[in-house]
Formats: structure tokens, C-alpha cells, sequence
């Protein structure tokens, strides 16, 4: 099932909060950033999915 945007936003900035914590090591600070980085990746790709909507519905207007 894929993510919502919002959902996929408030999970990075959790990866955010436990890389800044100072407990954190580094071997799971790496995991942490890996993931991450896959979701960044799969937030640009919702947002290009969305700005392809969008344009489509304004050709229909």
C-alpha cells in the first residue's frame, strides 16, 4: 500500500527527530538515512505525479 504524502512527510521528520538525537548510533543513524533517502525520493515522485494531474486538468479547462 502506498503512503499518503502528509504520512510520508511526518516519517521523515521522525527520521529527522532520531538522527538528531544524541543517543543514537551511528550504525542506525546509516539505516535511518538510507530510509530516509527512499522516501524523499518517493515524495518527489508523488509530487511529479501530482504536477502531472494537475497540468492535464488545466489542457481540460
Amino acid at each position: 500500500m502506498t503512503k499518503k504524502y502528509e504520512e510520508m512527510i511526518t516519517d521523515l521528520k521522525e527520521i529527522v527527530r532520531k538522527i538528531e538525537d544524541n543517543e543514537t548510533s551511528l550504525e542506525e543513524m546509516i539505516v535511518l538515512y538510507e530510509q530516509g533517502t527512499t522516501l524523499v525520493h518517493q515524495c518527489e515522485e508523488k509530487l511529479a505525479e501530482v504536477e502531472v494531474k494537475i497540468t492535464e486538468l488545466g489542457r481540460e479547462s
